[in-house]
């Protein structure tokens, strides 16, 4: 695939930039740290070549100055809230990051719970962290948060906060999810810091926008497409026009909350370091895009991914989280349309010559290679056969697996296992491709094919069964699909 951000120039160029930061303090400096830590697959999608885990690597250069502080809201506890991604609680999600943090040589200081009032289930995590020997403090809602500036910066507020102890000059607070706190758990330590004697900083590590690209940058405009269900909007950053005249992007809830940042760093340590919410920032991803064009072709697919995701959603489940109005603003700042999804173009033309439902896979040349259902195959698992054989070099004609092969697993799905769909999807067609490849050469060859799908886009004309699109998923596809059924029965795509 080609790559447009080099992943080696970040990770050095970000540890040292935080380097610098630490140092214009009194060698501690609390670094909010916002978006994944693990895994950051859209990073790694709008920019082709950021690996998903260049964020702990990052880390890993710093591990011997830093130490990590995992925040979680009382509430969220209390409430039972669940990570999308993982489908586990955010108190679960606290302990397994402690564990992923650990596996890699990273130091998890401690846990502060906030916004504390005593909630039941709060007090029974903090008796369970207790018990694995994990510290653990309390930070309580103060009365008008965020406004009441003068209250929130006194011993009635948060000095009502317990002190988070920290050994290292590098503090990294991160979270679950949003609106866990981190930003008060920051401020609220500075304040605590600075009655200690220590004029200790706070900087903020976002990934996206991207400061110093352009406002309506497809990088930037998928980061909004990413966020649409937050409502977050890219916007100049007025503060930092107004104190360099240089022209930067920030985002509208960090550009509204900065005058009240900005009054109680003033407050705290009689002066505010920064004169913008970008002066907060230690983004260095700007500075490691080394191929412009690359990165903007892949946040463009990456819209309309999210534009086609939204659509699905609502087919399926009748509303989306997402916002369908905005996608479709992006859609048009970005002079896009779905023609501009190659195997969506493809697919469709397939299905409307031959009539059957069709998916198209684009592969890393350019090339796109369909498939369509026919009476042995679905249309996912043609296409994927398809692109196999391209990628091997074998001939179209060529059968990898023969009809006497599929017959007796498309018996086995409907005679004994219920299956209404005799046709194989995705996973079992490979599972089939595996089998054969033992005592047939070019299947063998075709199944060594698979790495090369990793990052190709992928389009059905139609909704798939939860089966295709894990396989899809697995074998690390961007899969989209027109938001129809094959057939509008009430229970088919149950089947």
């Amino acid at each position: 695939m080609k790559i447009g951000f080099d992943n080696e120039k970040y990770v050095k160029l970000q540890s040292e930039h935080i380097r610098e930061r630490i140092e214009q303090y009194d060698n501690k400096l609390y670094l909010e740290f916002g978006g994944k830590l693990f895994d950051d697959y859209h990073a790694s999608r709008v920019l082709p070549g950021f690996k998903p885990d260049s964020k702990l690597h990052m880390l890993i250069q710093l591990k011997d100055q830093a130490e990590i502080v995992i925040v979680i809201s009382a509430e969220d506890i209390e409430q039972n809230r669940v990570r999308g991604d993982h489908g586990i609680t955010y108190d679960m999600d606290v302990l397994r990051l402690i564990d992923e943090f650990r596996a890699i040589g990273l130091y998890v200081g401690s846990v502060c719970i906030t916004r504390f009032n005593h909630q039941p289930q709060a007090e029974r995590f903090q008796e369970k962290l207790s018990s694995y020997g994990i510290p653990s403090y309390r930070h309580y809602s103060i009365p008008g948060y965020p406004n009441d500036v003068k209250k929130i910066v006194s011993d009635e507020g948060y000095g009502k906060n317990e002190y988070i102890r920290t050994n290292r000059p590098l503090v990294v607070v991160t979270a679950p999810g949003p609106g866990s706190g981190k930003l008060a758990t920051c401020l609220s330590q500075l304040y605590h810091e600075y009655k200690h004697g220590v004029k200790a900083g706070y900087a903020k590590f976002e990934t996206f926008p991207i400061w110093n690209l352009p406002l309506n940058h497809p990088v930037n405009l998928a980061y909004e497409a990413a966020t649409a269900d937050l409502n977050d909007v890219n916007m100049i950053d007025p503060f930092h026009l107004d104190a360099y005249g240089l022209t930067t992007v920030n985002y509208n809830r960090d550009v509204e909350i900065f005058p009240v940042v900005k009054a109680m760093l003033e407050l705290i340590a009689g002066e505010s370091p920064y004169k913008s919410p970008t002066d907060m920032g230690v983004n260095m991803a700007g500075y490691c895009i080394s191929d412009d064009d690359v990165c903007r072709e892949a946040s463009k697919q990456e819209i309309i991914c999210r534009y086609y995701k939204c659509l699905c959603e609502r087919k399926r489940l009748g509303e989306s989280k997402d916002d369908i109005s905005k996608l479709e603003l992006l859609l048009h700042k970005a002079g896009l349309s779905r023609e501009d999804r190659k195997s969506a173009k493809e697919a469709l033309a397939r299905e409307e010559q031959t009539g059957h439902p069709a998916t198209g896979i684009e592969l890393p040349d350019g090339t796109v290679v369909t498939g369509k259902t026919g009476d042995l195959l679905g249309a996912s698992a043609a296409a994927l056969l398809n692109a196999l054989k391209i990628l091997a070099g074998i001939p179209h004609e060529i059968k990898l697996v023969s009809r006497e092969n599929i017959e007796p697993i498309q018996r086995l799905k409907i005679d004994y296992l219920g299956s209404h769909n005799p046709r194989l999807h995705s996973d079992e067609i490979l599972i089939a491709l595996s089998a054969t490849a033992a005592a047939d050469k070019d299947s063998a060859l075709a199944l060594e094919q698979l790495p090369k799908l990793k990052g190709c886009e992928a389009h059905s004309t139609v909704l798939l069964s939860n089966a295709d699109e894990g396989t899809f998923a697995k074998l690390g596809m961007r899969l989209t699909s027109e938001p129809k059924y094959e057939q509008e029965d009430l229970f088919y795509h149950k089947r």
